[in-house]
């Protein structure tokens, strides 16, 4: 009982890191909102792999964030301020809504999506949409660096989830391990390049 608890708690807090990633410019909350959804995906990934595999993943992810941290550090301080600041009136509301309707739309899958694969809980398959979505989502919603790395990284966690929970090899889960370390080299680099043009634009 303690544990299914922790699990539905685990969810909420993939859902609260995904919906900051929607509604905040700040590299540094969204970063932030990264390592906390590591967390969740940490506690439902042990649910059917091993405590050490488990492991495994939430170091890979917060060696993730922290990776693109350092990189964001040591831009221009001036980049900390979006050119475009988001407001209620200009779409944050918007977000918020149709993060709400992807939240109802995987509750209400998560039947279907059950029965299909038996031996898999609700609670594996809710958290797995919500990353699954909301990812996809956040890589509509947005062309800035760090955000399309971090929609990658969201809609990769939600597939580990659900492949946790059907199979347990050890060199799959070090496999993508290894992809999330590459999506954050290649986020950096990317976040570099983007601020290098956008200083050669402003002279």
């Amino acid at each position: 009982m303690a544990t299914q608890i922790i699990s539905w708690i685990s969810v909420f807090i993939l859902f609260l890191a995904t919906l900051s990633f929607l509604i905040t410019q700040d590299w540094r909350w969204s970063l932030a909102a990264l390592a906390l959804l590591y967390l969740g995906v940490f506690w439902l990934t042990q649910l059917h792999w091993t405590f050490s595999m488990s492991a495994v993943k939430l170091v890979t992810g917060w060696m993730v964030a922290t990776i693109l941290g350092i990189t964001r550090s040591a831009l221009d301080p001036e980049l900390d301020t979006p050119p475009q600041h988001l407001s209620w009136s200009q779409g944050r509301f918007f977000r918020i809504l149709t993060a709400v309707l992807a939240l109802v739309l995987a509750i209400s899958t998560t039947p279907t999506v059950t029965a299909l694969l038996p031996g898999i809980g609700a609670v594996e398959v809710t958290g797995s949409l919500i990353l699954l979505i909301m990812g996809l989502l956040l890589l509509g919603l947005t062309v800035e660096p760090l955000h399309v790395i971090i929609g990658l990284l969201t809609f990769i966690a939600g597939f580990e989830i659900l492949y946790a929970a059907v199979e347990d090899a050890t060199l799959v889960a070090a496999l993508l391990a290894i992809i999330n370390l590459g999506l954050a080299l290649v986020g950096a680099y990317l976040i570099t390049a983007n601020a290098e043009e956008n200083q050669e634009k402003n002279r």
